[in-house]
């Protein structure tokens, strides 16, 4: 029986591993799948359409293996006159889906810079009609119910060196298929009792073909159909129908769907509607990452992280709050490119772009992690200066800030030794070093704590005559620091984020936990920052001199309390990589 396919009804809402895989350096790969798109274009084998989809499963959040298929289908559609691309949730598994994971689904695709516009579907919307195309099987006799258990499913599956063996009730008459599965639908039977199930060939040497279950009975109630159905569609059964009744052109699916895509096309031919075109391209893995929902929802079930969207996780979500910028994540995934083979991608690729976005676009400031006190001897007691240091030196449209410098000043700890190593260019007794903006200052004097011996203080003098950082008579200065003044400087919490594992293939050895990195996070609670950060934005970004790229997180940060997150340092390996490959 053929079908003519309807309109779907719009729902509107605001270097090789272990395992061989290529490590990818650097170099973004050619589009093969626009390549196909504009010869298909050039014969007019859809009439001109080019029409995509994003389907995510609602069952987890988006993390950045999903952007790099955002930005593919949306990208394709943005970039071809006319291009559309739908957003569909696979919605068909009521006991892992959630409307959290829907709103923040959409919340990362509208924050990666992309609009559905009107264009917004559940595979729910299809339910009854994807039931009367399983009417329709069962009256051609191409599908069946089976009541063999799921293990006995298994078992008569074979392997990839033997057959199946057919399902006793695989002869069962046309009939009594279609009342057993009306029955099904009715909620007389148990879960697990039987499933509908396709009959196609249980010796093909593809063993999706091998009688693929198209139904199983799921008494739970569905975010969005409550407890309307107690039958659900199989992934496999759904995904090819869905992209027919939306008639989607070029069906953009990663690798492991390349094994599928004989049984979507089984199922759209016998049922004699239209045929999308399934294209595979392969999933971004990353190094010293993990994107299985399943490691994901089990850090995040275990307390091993503080939600999906703890800055340490790959999430969006998490990324988002670390504070990286949606320009960035577009960028990387214009630089990897798509490939048909497996790859694994360097994450400091990813790094790089985010530094690089942030280099030209946040603003400066100073801020001091580990502070140590300085008295500046010889500078007027009471005494303020308001001094003018850049915003971006990237940038000079960004302008300029006013900064106070008085007697009692914080350093970083760490730029002082009082028995320095080789080179070490900072402070030490005797020694003199450049404040950024300000003075050149000389150690005169060390004060240790009595008790602890531990160094409180420094006593310093400055010279007058170096305001800005160099003086007339051309003496060079080595050392550089930041500072920020006592009497003006506000307190704030910084949390200082590492990769969320030690090892570049996290499980490969041993249990993916067992890789954890226990320094992921350090909190720093008496941090000292410039007066102006008192009041910033939410999710706004700096770059904290000499320490790396910050930002405010938009949950804890307060007016007056500042929480910043760091979201990279500013050592930047990949740089060193491009400029030794150049």
């Amino acid at each position: 029986m053929s079908h003519d396919s309807t309109e779907p009804t719009r729902t509107t809402e605001a270097s090789a591993d272990k395992k061989g895989n290529e490590t990818l350096p650097a170099a973004s790969s050619g589009n093969f799948i626009r390549d196909i798109i504009d010869e298909d274009l050039r014969t007019g084998k859809y009439a001109g359409r080019v029409a995509t989809r994003f389907p995510p499963e609602p069952n987890g959040y988006l993390h950045i293996g999903h952007a790099k298929a955002v930005c593919l289908n949306f990208g394709i559609a943005r970039d071809y006159p006319g291009g559309t691309c739908n957003l569909r949730f696979d919605d068909t598994n009521p006991t892992k889906e959630e409307v959290e994971y829907v709103d923040s689904i959409m919340e990362d695709i509208r924050w990666l810079g992309f609009d559905w516009e009107d264009r917004l579907y559940y595979a729910s919307d299809y339910f009854e009609q994807m039931y009367r195309y399983a009417i329709d099987l069962i009256q051609k006799g191409k599908a069946y119910v089976c009541e063999l258990s799921p293990d006995q499913i298994r078992e008569h599956r074979g392997t990839l060196t033997q057959p199946g063996k057919p399902s006793p009730y695989r002869d069962r008459p046309i009939e009594e298929n279609l009342d057993l599965f009306r029955r099904m639908r009715a909620g007389e039977f148990e879960e697990g009792s039987m499933v509908l199930r396709a009959k196609i060939d249980m010796a093909a040497a593809n063993l999706n073909l091998r009688d693929p279950i198209m139904y199983r009975i799921v008494k739970a109630s569905h975010h969005r159909t409550g407890d309307a159905w107690c039958i659900y569609p199989m992934y496999d059964w759904a995904h090819g129908l869905e992209d027919s009744i939306e008639r989607i052109t070029h069906s953009l699916c990663t690798l492991e769907f390349e094994d599928h895509r004989p049984l979507y096309d089984w199922f759209l031919v016998e049922l004699g509607v239209y045929r999308p075109q399934q294209i595979e391209f392969a999933r971004l893995a990353l190094t010293y990452t993990v994107m299985s929902k399943r490691k994901l929802l089990q850090l995040v079930q275990q307390g091993l992280v503080n939600g999906w969207d703890d800055p340490r996780m790959p999430t969006l979500a998490g990324l988002r709050r670390r504070g990286y910028t949606p320009e960035a994540i577009r960028d990387f995934c214009d630089r990897i490119g798509l490939a048909k083979a497996n790859s694994v991608v360097d994450v400091e690729l990813l790094e790089h772009c985010l530094r690089d976005d942030l280099n030209r676009r946040a603003p400066r400031a100073m801020a001091v992690l580990n502070p140590l006190r300085v008295i500046i001897t010889n500078y007027p007691e009471g005494q303020v200066e308001w001094l003018t240091a850049e915003n971006n030196p990237e940038d000079a449209g960004m302008g300029s800030r006013q900064i106070p410098f008085s007697r009692v000043l914080y350093i970083e700890q760490e730029d002082f030794r009082e028995d320095p190593p080789k080179k070490f260019f900072r402070l030490f007794p005797g020694g003199e070093i450049r404040l950024k903006h300000a003075y050149y200052i000389t150690c005169q004097n060390v004060v240790k704590d009595p008790d602890s011996g531990r160094i409180v203080e420094l006593h310093c003098t400055y010279d007058p005559q170096s305001r800005g950082g160099w003086t007339s008579d051309g003496r060079k200065v080595k050392g550089t620091s930041h500072w920020v003044s006592a009497a003006h400087a506000l307190k704030a919490k910084v949390r200082l984020y590492d990769r969320l594992f030690v090892v570049p293939n996290p499980g490969e050895e041993r249990d993916f936990l067992q890789d954890i990195n226990p320094r992921s996070l350090e909190v720093l609670n008496d941090c000292l920052v410039e007066p102006g950060l008192a009041h910033v934005e939410p999710s706004s970004y700096y770059q904290f001199l000499r320490q790396g790229y910050f930002c405010a997180d938009p949950v804890d940060s307060r007016p007056g309390a500042p929480v910043f997150n760091r979201t990279v340092s500013l050592k930047d390996t990949w740089a060193k990589i491009e400029r030794a490959q150049r």
